[in-house]
């Protein structure tokens, strides 16, 4: 793992730069130092160390995705009630559990800056301050699923359905304290250049998870609920593993460990304001998005069961091809606040640069020409069903132009994450999604022929409009401001009572 790798900023380490780099120093009216010209970083650099980040990302996107995957593989075994009931479960908890994931985004700003300038124990303090938060959001979100039946009546005609969704989910409930450490813990891991550590965890966890599912559903003979109790026993490993990892990692390197000593408790509960300020619009970005793909999913089932089963598949391909510019749009992310927390400015247009011209461009090709060139066998690969096969292979195209938008509307993203203007991506979001692209999806997939291939044209409106407002705020970025209002946001935190704390 990779739990060593702290601060050898010219010897392998997180922000490792080329040799023999040159720059020029300016300094503004509150003292803030940035490199204007001749920066300490290459494209070439750049796009190996983004490269290399992503890589373990992937892995570990993948695995998690699996949790879920397992629980309806197991339960689609017993009958189509039970797997209902389950999948509805599982929709669930996926949309209300972002909550936590788009709180954690918040940790993809202030961690890598608070490193990069070299505040270190602000990054432990990021990290318990957001751990704090989650868990008080966490109670409204545990009365929801353990009460879960009272809303799901609403939406739902079968009670049979409603019954079985509503006990996975109150078993679900003892998941929320391993989910939301496991989701902090890595930000701040990544923070500090260690993107191996959730992989290697879920390495473990994710067999151990299939396994245990087996042994309840199966062979102790729990039925569906056993799924619920594997998954909740699997997060609470997954959280406890990455808690001691971390643990491992504060205690190493003496006075420039990322920790803020427990006993220094009072800053975790005050100063919330500039950490909920760019959690929100977090939560509104992943939720936004969420909400507009499923609601495709449910409005499908108007026009049959084959489009029904198509929706299924592609929007399935659609989530896996996703994982790959995502989880690059994270590593950037971590590296561009790193160069933001440095104070050099043309480190971060270079690697800004390098993530949308080349990394976008090579990521967004690749995408198109698999959905293209691979629509029939991998329409084939989820159903024999020769009806559903060919509606598949003709939405894939659609799909692939969609997701050659969405490369660089997730990548800028990252980047807006990396400079913390997520208020203005939760903005394109909203406007993108539910003024543009549901509304297009609607009118084409109901009042022409199109059907299904409608919705999917008319949401990819929405994701060009989102691509190209985002790709264009990134592009048009002040970095001089941003590093200016980084550098005042990390030093108001540093209150008398914490710098004592960390003498």
């Amino acid at each position: 793992m990779s739990l060593e790798n702290r601060d050898s900023d010219m010897d392998g380490g997180y922000g490792s730069i080329p040799r023999g780099a040159d720059a020029v120093i300016s300094t503004d009216s509150d003292g803030l130092t940035c490199v204007e010209i001749g920066a300490s970083t290459t494209s070439k650099w750049e796009f190996r160390e983004i490269g290399r980040n992503a890589s373990p990302l992937m892995v570990t996107f993948l695995l998690q995705m699996s949790l879920s995957f397992m629980t309806v593989v197991s339960v689609g075994q017993l009958n189509a009630l039970d797997l209902g009931g389950v999948s509805l479960a599982n929709v669930t908890f996926a949309a209300t559990s972002a909550v936590f994931q788009g709180l954690a985004t918040c940790l993809d700003t202030l961690c890598p800056q608070a490193y990069g300038s070299k505040r270190y124990q602000l990054v432990g303090l990021y990290l318990q301050r957001c751990l704090a938060i989650s868990m008080l959001v966490a109670v409204p979100v545990a009365l929801l699923w353990w009460f879960s039946a009272d809303v799901l009546r609403f939406m739902v005609d079968d009670p049979r359905l409603v019954i079985i969704a509503a006990r996975f989910l109150r078993v679900m409930v003892a998941s929320i304290p391993g989910y939301v450490v496991f989701e902090c813990g890595k930000k701040y891991l990544q923070a500090q250049n260690d993107f191996t550590t959730g992989q290697y965890i879920l390495f473990v966890c994710a067999p151990l998870n299939a396994v245990l599912n087996y042994v309840l559903v199966f062979r102790l003979k729990m039925g569906y609920i056993g799924a619920p109790i594997a998954t909740a026993l699997t997060f609470t490993l997954m959280g406890a593993s990455i808690a001691a990892c971390i643990w491992y990692l504060q205690g190493k390197n003496g006075e420039r460990e990322c920790w803020n000593p427990i006993s220094n408790w009072r800053p975790i509960f005050s100063q919330w304001g500039t950490m909920v300020s760019l959690a929100v619009p977090g939560i509104i970005m992943i939720e936004a998005e969420f909400l507009a793909f499923e609601s495709l999913t449910v409005l499908a089932a108007k026009f049959g069961t084959d489009a029904l089963a198509a929706q299924s598949i592609v929007a399935s391909v659609q989530t896996l091809t996703f994982q790959v510019p995502f989880s690059t749009g994270v590593a950037a992310s971590n590296r561009i606040a790193y160069h933001i927390g440095k104070k050099q400015i043309q480190d971060c247009k270079i690697a800004a640069r390098t993530v949308l011209v080349q990394i976008g461009g090579i990521l967004a090709v690749s995408n198109f020409a698999f959905l293209v060139l691979g629509r029939h066998r991998v329409s084939a690969f989820f159903s024999k069903d020769e009806g559903v096969v060919k509606l598949a292979s003709e939405i894939l195209p659609i799909i692939a132009v969609n997701q050659f938008a969405d490369v660089f509307n997730v990548l800028s993203a990252g980047i807006l994450r990396a400079q913390g203007r997520q208020r203005l991506g939760g903005i394109l979001n909203i406007v993108a999604y539910y003024v543009v692209g549901i509304p297009a999806a609607m009118i084409l997939g109901f009042h022409t022929s199109l059907e299904i291939k409608g919705f999917w044209i008319g949401l990819g409106c929405g994701i060009f409009v989102l691509a190209i407002g985002e790709v264009y705020c990134v592009w048009l970025s002040d970095w001089s401001r941003i590093i200016h209002d980084s550098h005042l946001l990390h030093k108001s935190e540093v209150s008398n009572d914490f710098e004592e704390a960390t003498e």
